[in-house]
């Protein structure tokens, strides 16, 4: 009974924050955040299956947020160096294993690439949909672009950045693409709220592929029409993978995992990113 008390206590004080952080209405990654709080959509995610990996090549480092706070991050650096940096963000489990075993298989196959996996959660991981819930709802856009600009900086003002999440984390790397300007290279976004502002989609400075399912109840076939729609306002180019597939459906830890899905979707990711990297 306490931990419903402050569960709706959190709710009400996030919605609050939304609307005051907003003015009027929320942003994209507001709205989803808010999706948190939705019975069913929780219920969508069932417990992540366990399991366990030791970093073969990755570690996790720390770097200077431009307020001074620290963020951390599981980086992965390309045998030979350069200045191609695809930064991942995780969905709404946080930074576990399999965020980090999805980045090392990443940067092996993207090779001449590094690969930031940044932790929006500050080092706080949810195995049960109750705690995934309060993470992902009390997550601060603030704090968010926060720990996002500090990724940027730590990359470099040289650096060729492209942007890959799923779900929470889908939404994240489309404004994670927003936030790099003129340096972004192309934003992978798997069924995560994209951006509706068709102002903010015309700074885009590079492509966008979109990965959804058709049988996604949240970031559904309406939301993915609308996207499709304000990319075309704004003269950006977006391409649209759609599959026969639920919410969640590349993500390994989900019993509900859908493979023959994933394998494809990844497929498209690397085909995407790889003609768009030099």
């Amino acid at each position: 009974m306490k931990r419903i008390f402050l569960f709706i206590v959190s709710f009400i004080v996030f919605q609050q924050s939304t609307f005051s952080q907003s003015c009027c209405s929320p942003s994209a990654t507001q709205k989803f955040g808010l999706m948190a709080m939705n019975t069913s959509f929780a219920a969508a995610h069932e417990s992540p299956l366990p399991f366990t990996y030791e970093a073969a090549n990755g570690s996790m480092i720390t770097y200077k947020c431009p307020d001074g706070t620290i963020a951390g991050a599981f980086e992965v650096k390309a045998v030979k160096a350069n200045n191609n940096w695809l930064i991942v963000i995780h969905e709404w489990w946080g930074l576990n294993d399999y965020i980090k075993w999805e980045v090392e298989k990443l940067q092996i196959d993207l090779v001449n690439t590094n690969v930031l996996a940044i932790d929006l959660y500050d080092g706080k991981i949810a195995e049960t949909p109750g705690v995934a819930q309060e993470l992902m709802g009390g997550l601060k856009d603030d704090r968010a672009r926060l720990i996002i600009q500090g990724a940027l900086n730590y990359v470099g003002v040289k650096a060729k950045v492209f942007t890959l999440g799923w779900c929470m984390g889908g939404g994240w790397s489309m404004q994670t693409a927003l936030m790099a300007g003129n340096q972004l290279g192309a934003c992978v976004l798997y069924y995560g709220m994209p951006e509706t502002e068709v102002g903010k989609l015309k700074t885009l400075k590079g492509d966008v592929l979109g990965i959804f399912g058709t049988k996604d109840a949240w970031i559904n076939t309406e939301v993915v029409s609308q996207f499709e729609a304000n990319m075309k306002k704004a003269g950006r180019k977006l391409t649209v993978k759609n599959y026969d597939a639920d919410h969640a459906f590349a993500n390994p830890s989900n019993p509900k995992h859908d493979v023959t899905a994933a394998a494809d979707a990844y497929k498209v990711s690397l085909g995407f990113l790889k003609s768009r990297i030099k």
